[in-house]
């Protein structure tokens, strides 16, 4: 059992039963014996244990006929303790949390029931105690008290509902996020698997013809070598010239097939190369590294990679900068930091682009941290945040 939930949520019972048992055993005019109390004080406990204990116990069934014998016994044991009470105090308090009890377990036409014989138990005890027509007057007064605890009761089930509700929907909304990311990067990787087959189809075409084509004039020149040189020579020159063309080809190929721009090389010569491009557009441009490199894993210095890539370009096209500073830390041992600062005209407010998106989606995924610093005349600040 969860404690602080179930203190939580039968603390009003709890207050109420302890506050009229305060009242009734404080009143000046009780003439109470040690035998009465400690009967009073016993059936408060069974009532209290059963309003507690017992009605999370009926909740937590699949259906809801054990309070048809809750509510009986609990109207047996507090009309009892009110009975014996003479009235004196707040006793007849003791009742109320059986109405809102009667809100929260049953429907409608159930809670209507309860609550009604919670109102005709007190005339009932009262009319036997003093007189009906004071019973009469008590049980309008109460009837008013058990309205308010049925409304009350009421509205605050129904915001009880609503939060878990959007709770609920929360729940499902980051689930569907989270599966978008997922397909987004499905996406991605299979329009990567379709553009390299599709290279992959080129080189072999291409390549193919082209070793064809040079079989044949090898085999002419072979098969005129000593009867015709000359003709012979021709052939193996437009072997020659075949063959260059297509070993160019094929380099063309190959680079695009690179699978990322930091294969084969740092993270910090990737960078290096962006910071030169910047450079190239007109702008100061700085790389600082702190700390000593060490090899990341693919899909961290990628997503560095893109983060330094759309920030430069974002300079370029937005900030108006005449420099930038790049800072690539690996001083602490468990993360890697990157940090883009440059001097433009800055913003009101962190750019939300998509680009920007799409590096906090691959950010996130990889457990991250990013964060947006920018203000009127004050530039733009991008950082980072990676294990590693």
């Amino acid at each position: 059992m969860n404690l602080p939930r179930f203190v939580n949520g039968h603390f009003v019972f709890l207050v109420v039963v302890l506050a009229a048992y305060v009242t009734i055993l404080t009143a000046r005019e009780t003439t109470f014996t040690t035998a009465d109390i400690l009967l009073l004080l016993l059936l408060g406990l069974l009532y209290l244990v059963l309003g507690t204990v017992g009605f999370e116990y009926c909740l937590r069934q699949p259906t809801r006929h054990l309070f048809w014998l809750y509510f009986p016994v609990q109207f047996l044991l507090g009309g009892t303790i009110v009975y014996l009470s003479l009235l004196v105090g707040f006793a007849a308090f003791l009742l109320l949390p059986l109405a809102a009890h009667a809100v929260i377990a049953l429907s409608g036409w159930g809670a209507a029931l309860v609550s009604t014989v919670t109102v005709l138990l007190l005339v009932a005890i009262v009319g036997g105690l003093a007189s009906w027509s004071a019973a009469i007057n008590a049980g309008a007064s109460f009837a008013a008290g058990v309205l308010f605890v049925v409304v009350f009761s009421y509205l605050t089930l129904r915001e009880e509902q609503a939060r878990k509700e959007v709770e609920r929907l929360l729940a499902e909304l980051q689930e569907a996020n989270d599966q978008l990311r997922q397909y987004a990067l499905q996406v991605e990787e299979l329009a990567t698997v379709k553009e390299r087959n599709r290279l992959a189809r080129e080189i072999h075409d291409s390549l193919g013809h082209y070793l064809t084509v040079i079989n044949v004039q090898v085999q002419g020149a072979l098969a005129v070598l000593e009867t015709d040189p000359a003709r012979a020579k021709s052939a193996l020159q437009k072997a020659q010239t075949l063959s260059q063309e297509g070993l160019a080809e094929v380099r063309h190929s190959v680079a695009a097939l690179r699978t990322t721009p930091t294969e084969n090389r740092t993270l910090a010569e990737a960078l290096a190369e962006l910071v030169e491009e910047n450079r190239a557009a007109g702008i100061v441009t700085q790389l600082t590294l702190l700390g000593d490199g060490r090899t990341l894993a693919p899909s961290t210095s990628l997503t560095l990679y893109r983060a330094a890539q759309e920030g430069l370009t974002n300079v370029r096209k937005h900030a108006r900068a005449s420099r930038v500073d790049l800072t690539l830390d690996y001083r602490q041992p468990d993360q890697v930091q990157l940090i883009i600062q440059d001097n433009g005209v800055g913003g009101q407010a962190p750019g939300n682009g998509f680009g920007l998106l799409g590096i906090r989606e691959r950010v996130q995924l990889l457990q991250g941290e990013m964060a947006v610093a920018t203000d009127h005349r004050q530039g733009f600040r991008l950082m980072i945040r990676l294990p590693g």
